[in-house]
């Protein structure tokens, strides 16, 4: 009997802290309309940014902190 009643206690815990983390936004659902505040993507704009980027002269080694920029030789 007492483990029947721990392991009610444990479930109910278990459960509202569930109910703690994803009820709370099905409750605030109702009548509130959405507005619509994204902004408006302008593609001539986008396209324009882009190619203001300018190209870079060598290309990028995100590695060449790690390993060495040149190969060993080997000594003959």
């Amino acid at each position: 009997m007492r483990i029947l009643v721990i392991a009610a206690a444990v479930l109910a815990l278990a459960g509202g802290s569930a109910q703690a983390q994803m009820g709370a936004g099905s409750k605030r659902q109702g009548n509130a309309p959405k507005a619509d505040n994204t902004p408006k993507i302008d593609e001539k704009a986008y396209k324009a940014a882009l190619e203001r980027i300018p190209e870079p002269k060598e290309k990028y080694d995100p590695w060449s902190g790690a390993r060495p920029s040149e190969p060993l030789k080997k000594p003959k």
